[in-house]
């Protein structure tokens, strides 16, 4: 199987910010049928990254995950990121890859996954992209040995789910 590649550079000041999730592979913890799907990064006082993540659910439920992401000092496309709750993320082996594959210049796009092919996300600033972009994007996701037979755009208002 092919390796996961980071990419060469990520300013992770950049890359703070509200982005729309455009598609993905499924996810344990989130309904196929979420919508309204976008992840906002913002920095933590003490250099760690706050993860929100938000849907609209299958019965159309606002639903909120609030994690941390730690950025590897050496490669700061390779992050690690915890959701569970803040008393117990010192917990050993609690933390999930999260990896910067591919981003473009403008930091309006990007893809994420992880190294063991499992999770993969493709993310933009604007709630929708074309058909082009998404297919360049995915593209480069199976050049990385991701399978995409069960690839799930979700459907975007462009608004950010109140909680």
């Amino acid at each position: 199987m092919t390796d996961v590649q980071d990419v060469d550079h990520l300013d992770l000041a950049r890359y703070l910010g509200l982005w729309f999730e455009v598609g993905r592979l499924p996810l344990r913890f989130e309904d196929d049928e979420a919508r309204d799907v976008t992840a906002e990064y913002s920095l933590n006082d003490d250099g760690t990254v706050q993860v929100d993540n938000r849907c609209l659910n299958a019965q159309d439920e606002p639903t909120q995950a609030l994690g941390e992401a730690k950025a590897d000092p050496d490669r700061p496309a390779r992050l690690e990121v915890s959701f569970l709750p803040s008393a117990l993320r010192w917990i050993p082996f609690t933390r999930a890859d999260y990896w910067v594959l591919k981003i473009d210049p403008e930091y309006q796009r990007a893809l994420v996954g992880t190294p063991d092919h499992k999770h993969l996300w493709l993310l933009s600033r604007e709630p929708h992209i074309s058909a082009e972009l998404e297919a360049a994007y995915l593209a480069e996701a199976e050049r990385q040995g991701f399978t995409l037979t069960e690839w799930i755009r979700p459907a975007q208002s462009g608004r950010r789910v109140e909680i």
